[in-house]
């Protein structure tokens, strides 16, 4: 899915939602948009536009398009639970999101490449969907003919002291996590899920 220049969505959400934003390349071109005359904030924003930018943030945090991302809305909405619990839950259990979790790539991303290119096993079978939704007590993990290979070389050394969410084990030698339960939404998360909620509430 194509999103658009990045460090344009980065600035609009007002968060590094991508990993390319986290260098201080972002930081210099946001200030130097400013001094070289570029638009100042005009005032407060509507409370719509607060809820639109955190529905953006967490869409482009994901890396998924409108569709994508109001389905789950939609889903989380009909599971009877408390719907910010469930639309975070759904978000996290993808396979792509876990793969990035463990460590294994960089971005989100890149972790969708690793998984539609095949590299990746649910329970020792290829999984090619990065939307593909884990459960608990499912294993994780890299597909043995892929271990070998230039993105995984070494990669349980790297991986030795990398912390992982409570709902991962994570067994960096193996190169296997298994889902021991569902993911728990942080207090202090970057994404204020009432307000994405209430964006599609309108």
């Amino acid at each position: 899915m194509k999103l658009g220049p990045k460090f344009k969505i980065c600035r609009r959400v007002g968060d590094r939602v991508f990993g390319k934003c986290e260098g201080p390349k972002f930081t210099v071109s946001g200030t130097e948009r400013i001094r070289r005359g570029g638009k100042h904030p005009k005032g407060a924003p509507s409370e719509y536009a607060l809820q639109l930018t955190e529905k953006q943030k967490a869409r482009f945090t994901y890396g998924l398009s409108e569709r994508q991302f109001s389905n789950y809305v939609k889903q989380a909405k009909k599971k009877g639970g408390r719907p910010t619990t469930e639309l975070y839950q759904k978000l996290e259990s993808r396979v792509d999101n876990v793969i990035y979790r463990l460590g294994l790539t960089s971005s989100r991303q890149a972790a969708r490449q690793m998984v539609s290119h095949g590299h990746i096993a649910v329970n020792g079978q290829k999984i090619k969907v990065p939307s593909y939704a884990v459960k608990v007590g499912d294993r994780v993990s890299v597909r043995s003919t892929s271990k070998n290979k230039g993105p995984f070389a070494n990669l349980s050394e790297k991986l030795a002291d990398k912390n992982t969410p409570e709902w991962l084990a994570f067994d960096p030698t193996k190169i296997e996590a298994e889902i021991k339960g569902r993911p728990i939404e942080s207090s202090d998360g970057s994404i204020n899920f009432v307000s994405v909620l209430e964006f599609y509430s309108r």
